[in-house]
């Protein structure tokens, strides 16, 4: 189903460059000068998180159901390390999609606090649903009016007074992260029989390795410090892209893994107060997407390949919905226009003033 889905992500076209004059997006260094994002954090070494396998993630109860608040105690782990999205293709690609958790909710849940067990519990919740959203990770720029959910890329600052998603690339190597990786974690990059580095060829990023319950540690412990900096920084959720790369692995990866790393990640933003987005790959049985512990879902391009409705039967209106064509966003608004989140952008998702953006909601 997914093997034909663009996927729009910020980096390294003439895209890039709106995005690096803006200091956002890819980790470049902008006017202050600042550090590579995939370096950052790296002078600590932190506890990592364990890894949770499928079998060992718990399941949902009457508590921590999709669309109601949930909270958890907290982690111990202090990963290092951040991430920004990578630059739009114009070519077809295989869906993106992380895991998801949790049962249908029709509507945005109420905060509470835990019951204290003698340090302070961690909360989080997804975003309202059939909110008003704006898909700024290629640059961020003033909500339109309206807007009460935007997601934006790590680099980039929250918007003030909304409820904000934080794209990092958890399951690839970022473009332009390449050396980084090479030099200090060559074993969590997935090699063939022969050694050779394997390669997302859609989108010419190295995959990361994540078949073994050690490496999904490890992986965890540097994309637990980039989702501390989204949950210092202010936002709600994160938006992990790249799950669906076992699809891409020439079968040296596959789901199970991805969903034991995807819980493992979830674990750890849950324990910083941070929903989590289960990104495309509307196969994931919701089965899985429990396993996994995601509590909402992006989709791109659900309506222009009619996926929509596998999101809505394990997030309910729970679904934030992404178009890049006039006809995709015409079926989506036709089909879930009344319950879900709904945005028509340019595949560069840039911003206003770029001769190529596009921005409409149903």
């Amino acid at each position: 189903m997914g093997s034909k889905r663009r996927r729009a992500r910020v980096g390294l076209t003439a895209a890039a460059v709106a995005v690096v004059v803006l200091g956002v997006g890819i980790g470049a260094a902008g006017a202050s000068g600042r550090q590579p994002w995939w370096g950052l954090g790296q002078q600590a070494t932190p506890t990592p998180t364990p890894s949770v396998t499928p079998g060992d993630a718990p399941t949902s109860d009457a508590s921590s159901a999709l669309g109601a608040p949930v909270s958890a105690g907290p982690t111990t782990a202090a990963p290092s390390a951040s991430t920004s999205p990578s630059v739009p293709a114009t070519t077809p690609s295989p869906s993106r999609t992380p895991s998801a958790s949790g049962s249908p909710a029709a509507s945005a849940p109420a905060t509470t606090t835990p019951a204290s067990t003698g340090s302070t519990a961690a909360t989080w919740a997804p975003p309202p649903a059939d909110a008003g959203f704006d898909y700024q990770i290629g640059g961020v720029y003033a909500p339109p009016s309206g807007v009460t959910v935007v997601s934006r890329d790590l680099e980039a600052s929250p918007a003030a007074g909304l409820y904000n998603i934080c794209y990092v690339n958890a399951f690839q190597a970022q473009p332009g992260a390449e050396s980084w990786w090479k030099t200090n974690h060559p074993d969590l990059l997935l090699r063939d029989a022969q050694g050779n580095l394997v390669v997302d060829e859609d989108w010419d990023e190295l995959m990361l390795d994540f078949s073994t319950a050690a490496k999904r540690t490890a992986l965890t412990t540097i994309v637990g410090g980039w989702i501390d900096r989204c949950a210092s920084k202010g936002f709600k959720a994160i938006e992990p892209d790249n799950l669906d790369s076992f699809t891409r692995s020439k079968g040296l990866l596959t789901e199970s893994q991805a969903v034991a790393y995807a819980a493992s990640l979830s674990a750890y933003a849950h324990g910083k107060g941070l929903a989590v987005a289960q990104k495309n790959l509307a196969e994931l049985s919701t089965s899985n997407a429990r396993k996994a512990g995601f509590d909402f879902a992006v989709a791109e391009e659900c309506g222009t390949w009619n996926e929509c409705d596998a999101y809505t039967r394990t997030y309910g209106a729970n679904v934030i919905v992404i178009e890049y064509t006039e006809s995709g966003f015409t079926k989506a608004c036709g089909s879930h226009g009344s319950r879900l989140s709904i945005v028509l952008r340019d595949l560069a998702v840039s911003a206003p003033g770029s001769r190529t953006y596009v921005r409409k909601a149903c």
